[in-house]
């Protein structure tokens, strides 16, 4: 029997998408662009970092040659290493879209060949309908925003009026999602799930992917700070995923972070919450402790994409990939013989990149463990090969959607 860890840096994309252009991405490299940048010197911060950009471990798993193989360079400024240590590749999603769970669930073997709704970026963005049944439904005097919008600017630009009013407030972005900010304390975290819960049921004719519950505190904009209550509810994937196949051969899925909500917890055995890389680190350190024969720890890594990502921090992705990688012999350390670590990605989102949202790229694919043998596996079709490939080690049957590179 063997154990698999796969952990996904959140929007970590290696550039490459053959149909980026069609994303209105082409060109975008999240490691490439924070690579060029750093290289250069744009960053640096004060306390933070300095220099090119530094990610020794990944490196010698195989870093600097997936960057290639997907966009056709080495990342500018970071050495690449005399040998590397594991299987390494990069992947291209098939799905029809470059948002958290399209690129999970093809990730679990199952990927989105449907296309998904989306709100209108000019005008009001929900239609009026939904907003008057959900505010009916929910008891509340009405909404603030109805447009398209970054999170952090919104809650600064609507937070008092939203505390005064008692109207949550309500966004979009390029993603198939209704997001929902409102104040732990004067609204109340217990009312704004509800009122989450009652969007989801109401968006599922339109074909939404996702309501994301974002709770904030502070009493002026000044002190707004979003919490870690943060809550998602997804709508289930369109066919069994690997977590669901685990569970009906009798293995355990522990689910570290958000991965429980990607997957509207189907499929999914234990949900070990934790709030930021180094908490989420720890909490899969120690999932790799209780984890038994046959086992998947599965966690998701959200500060590349939430903090840094969308808001467009150079030198904060850096920081937060040099802190992840540092910690990466944390994990080498936990391995028995037939362990398997898989590390990827959902999808780019590019810090140097026009406007606030996902960019469509590869992503990387890495996977080593005790016993298994350095090579190249190229560039892959789809993200499914990552799900099927864990499938394979962890002895259960491949499903129809990927090809293992064990």
């Amino acid at each position: 029997m063997a154990r698999t860890f796969l952990f996904v840096l959140d929007s970590f994309g290696v550039g490459g998408a053959p149909d980026a252009a069609t994303y209105g991405d082409e060109g975008a490299d999240t490691l490439g662009h924070i690579a060029e940048f750093c290289a250069a010197g744009a960053g640096d911060r004060a306390g933070l970092r300095e220099g090119p950009l530094s990610l020794p471990n990944m490196s010698e798993l195989g870093l600097m040659h997936i960057a290639r193989s997907a966009s056709g360079r080495f990342p500018a400024g970071m050495p690449v290493p005399e040998k590397v240590y594991g299987i390494y590749g990069a992947a291209t999603e098939i799905s029809r879209g470059k948002d958290t769970p399209s690129g999970h669930w093809e990730i679990a073997g199952t990927p989105v060949s449907f296309d998904w709704g989306y709100f209108p970026t000019e005008g009001d963005a929900f239609p009026q309908e939904f907003i008057e049944a959900l505010c009916r439904e929910a008891d509340v005097p009405g909404i603030l925003g109805n447009c398209h919008a970054s999170g952090t600017e919104i809650i600064a630009r609507l937070g008092e009026d939203h505390i005064r009013t008692g109207r949550p407030i309500c966004y979009t972005s390029s993603d198939s999602v209704f997001q929902v900010a409102a104040h732990e304390v004067h609204f109340g975290l217990d009312r704004l799930l509800a009122f989450c819960r009652l969007a989801r049921g109401l968006l599922d004719p339109y074909n939404i992917g996702r309501v994301i519950a974002r709770p904030f505190i502070g009493q002026s904009a000044s002190s707004f700070q979003r919490t870690g209550n943060r809550r998602d509810f997804s709508v289930l994937p369109p066919e069994p995923t690997l977590l669901d196949r685990l569970i009906q051969h009798g293995r355990h899925v522990h689910a570290v972070g958000k991965i429980g909500d990607i997957f509207a917890h189907q499929g999914i055995s234990r949900v070990i919450k934790a709030n930021g890389n180094e908490a989420l680190m720890d909490a899969s350190l120690s999932a790799i402790d209780e984890a038994e024969d046959g086992d998947l720890v599965f966690t998701n890594f959200v500060d590349f994409d939430m903090i840094y990502g969308h808001r467009r921090d150079v030198p904060g992705y850096a920081a937060a990939l040099e802190a992840f990688d540092a910690r990466l012999p944390e994990v080498h350390k936990k391995l028995k013989p037939g362990d398997l670590v898989v590390l990827t990605a959902d999808h780019g989102c590019d810090p140097t990149w026009r406007g606030t949202d996902h960019t469509r790229e590869r992503v990387p694919v890495i996977a080593y463990g005790p016993g298994i043998r350095s090579r190249s596996i190229g560039v892959r079709r789809s993200y499914a090969d990552i799900g099927e490939s864990i499938a394979r080690h962890l002895g259960i049957p491949t499903g129809p959607h990927g090809r293992s590179f064990l």
